[in-house]
């Protein structure tokens, strides 16, 4: 588990939402993509568009999503990300949604270090996560 957190706080769109006002699971999954993209330009000082060359990819394995309380239009809510265990050439990644103070929404992800193959880009192929990005996160 590491301690690095990235926070971010927003008011929620109404583009965001359902008829009903509600924050749709889809919308939901792209404010955690937003946080861990967030995460680790902030852990690894490298801007998303550039991460590609600098180190690879991190193509989307598994997504976990738990809601707890209602996000609606309108509401102040503040979304946390953290890495929560990296394994050799994988890692989780938890999402926090609060709202109002209260825990609201519990998220996961996991991905995997991965780089395109050079001959067929088409290909990609799982390495090991670096000593140097996990020390990162510490």
């Amino acid at each position: 588990m590491t301690t690095f957190i990235f926070r971010r706080q927003m008011t929620v769109e109404f583009g965001h939402c359902d008829p009903a006002r509600m924050v749709t699971p889809k919308q939901l999954f792209e404010y955690f993509d937003n946080g861990t993209w967030s995460l680790f330009e902030a852990a690894l000082g490298v801007n998303r568009q550039d991460f590609l060359n600098v180190f690879g990819i991190l193509p989307l394995v598994d997504v976990r999503l738990d809601c707890r309380k209602t996000v609606s239009f309108g509401d102040s809510i503040e979304i946390a990300s953290r890495i929560a265990e990296f394994r050799r050439s994988s890692f989780d990644v938890e999402h926090q949604v609060l709202s109002g103070g209260e825990l609201a929404v519990v998220g996961g992800e996991t991905r995997v270090w991965a780089v395109r193959d050079k001959d067929d880009p088409e290909k990609i192929s799982a390495r090991p996560i670096p000593d140097d990005v996990i020390a990162r996160f510490a």
